[in-house]
């Protein structure tokens, strides 16, 4: 039996790691994931990647929720783009002068990888409403939970859909089948400020109360193809 559960309404892309990412209207998919996803980072010289927490793999770097970035597909390099959404010639050496580090570089992923947990994030239309309106005049919208895809559901839809997904299979468009396996456990990253959204601790302080922290679900790719806004999602 299968079931559609929604339809790509959106597809976001991060080239480098915690910065803003780039919205797409279709994309190659990977085993990886997104070609180009995540493929590059902020790395110190420690070997941490730039991030909005301090952890064994990270380092807490304020300040590049401001900057974007894009991927361009026929280089195989990330483009960086400014806080005015203009692209800076030489990343590297912007992020030093920006960061006012010289230990730091946009580095290509290596043996360790970027990905915090798995390589695609899904998050639905229900989940992100219920978000708006558990923070009453906190604007928010997916960018702060930084999805690969989201999923508009269908009206009525109960939010955290996305748990009773775990487990299964699902194609998406013609091609793409992925196995959804788990959800994110959000970090400090949600409050951040982010180009025209203002900090705010009200938004991972909802989803702790209501969900343990946990929003979206985390997917691995069983067999590549290519996504676009609009294609269906169905559980198999």
């Amino acid at each position: 039996m299968t079931v559609v559960v929604g339809v790509v309404e959106r597809i976001w892309r991060y080239p480098v790691k915690s910065t803003g990412g780039e919205p797409l209207t279709q994309v190659d998919v990977d085993a990886r994931g997104l070609v180009g996803d995540r493929l590059f980072a902020v790395r110190d010289a420690d070997g941490k990647f730039g991030s909005g927490k301090n952890t064994r793999r990270f380092r807490r770097m304020p300040g590049l929720l401001e900057l974007r970035s894009r991927y361009d597909e026929n280089r195989d390099q990330p483009e960086l783009l400014d806080p005015r959404g203009i692209a800076v010639p030489d990343p590297t050496a912007f992020i030093r002068e920006y960061l006012g580090r010289d230990d730091v570089e946009v580095a290509r992923e290596g043996a360790v990888s970027h990905f915090d947990q798995l390589p695609l994030s899904v998050l639905t239309t229900a989940t992100l409403d219920w978000v708006r309106s558990a923070v009453p005049g906190v604007p928010v919208d997916e960018r702060r939970f930084r999805p690969n895809l989201l999923v508009r559901t269908p009206p009525g839809v109960r939010p955290f859909v996305e748990d009773e997904w775990f487990g299964s299979g699902a194609a998406i468009g013609d091609a793409l089948r992925v196995e959804f396996v788990r959800s994110s456990e959000r970090c400090v990253m949600t409050n951040e400020a982010q180009q025209d959204l203002p900090r705010s601790p009200l938004v991972l302080r909802a989803i702790a109360e209501a969900h343990d922290t946990r929003l979206d679900a985390l997917a691995t790719i069983a067999t590549p193809g290519k996504v676009q806004a609009g294609d269906p999602v169905t559980l198999l």
